[in-house]
């Protein structure tokens, strides 16, 4: 397994972070960060099937030179095309936009309460739609998130060993209510697919907190990803404490020293 370069590793955004502001404002924020690139929501900033302004806002990011990290289109598999939201138009999307990586969740249920007939549902969706993201150059990222399939270690572990396509990758964030040993433990099993991780830190009851204050957890966690994964994945921060910007802006001056910490070659 290839070591994971840390000045690979790129450092961004999830857009909807910030619902509440423009894509030109986002882009700004995440430009004067030192952040490399965004992942832009496709509820609210990149709306699906609006290919004029995918394009727009891919053109806008790369022109304040910013990279696309993904497109988080919160397409549930086996669940979105009955709800009337293809995955064609989530592809469409995410090429106009230019993104590399589309987020989706595995399925709408999760692991314990999903019938057998559903859960074949969810698989067959999965090897479909990165089938289809593969044609296009683009691969899918299931998110690793309660009521769904990824929602523990064990059925995270079956849905990948069931869905082999090269084109299908993990996400992963850490559980606040899980003990720092399980985290670390599902997040090295994920490494030979992993593509982004979400960066935050959160206490049990999703209460959230300033990012400075799980450096401890978070320096472990990029210590297992330097050392493990296939490739370096994004490194996303999401959900600054009150929605605030001077937060995020605090946030992102943590997750670079995090990195420039443990990589000899940033001294």
């Amino acid at each position: 397994m290839t070591t994971a370069n840390t000045l690979l590793m790129h450092t961004g955004l999830v857009s909807v972070t910030f619902r509440q502001l423009t894509p030109r404002e986002i882009i700004t924020l995440v430009a004067d960060a030192g952040l490399h690139g965004l992942e832009w929501g496709g509820d609210v900033h990149v709306p699906h099937g609006d290919l004029g302004r995918a394009a727009e806002v891919g053109r806008m990011t790369v022109d304040a030179g910013l990279k696309v990290a993904g497109y988080g289109s919160y397409y549930r598999l086996g669940a979105s095309p009955q709800a009337g939201l293809a995955f064609s138009t989530v592809l469409e999307t995410a090429v106009a936009l230019g993104a590399p990586l589309i987020r989706i969740w595995a399925g709408d249920e999760g692991s314990a309460v999903i019938t057998p007939a559903k859960r074949d549902a969810v698989l067959r969706d999965a090897e479909a739609v990165a089938a289809a993201a593969a044609r296009h150059g683009v691969r899918v990222c299931c998110e690793f998130h309660g009521g769904t399939l990824t929602d523990t270690p064990e059925s995270a572990a079956a849905f990948y060993q069931a869905v082999r396509h090269p084109a299908l990758a993990a996400g992963w964030q850490p559980r606040p209510d899980w003990p720092p040993e399980t985290n670390d433990a599902v997040l090295r099993g994920l490494l030979p697919r992993l593509a982004e991780i979400h960066v935050f830190h959160w206490l049990p009851g999703a209460v959230r907190q300033p990012l400075a204050d799980g450096r401890a957890d978070w320096r472990r966690y990029v210590d297992i990803v330097r050392h493990g994964a296939a490739a370096p994945p994004w490194l996303l921060l999401e959900f600054a404490v009150g929605d605030s910007v001077q937060q995020f802006q605090a946030d992102a001056a943590t997750l670079r020293q995090l990195l420039d910490d443990g990589d000899p070659a940033s001294g």
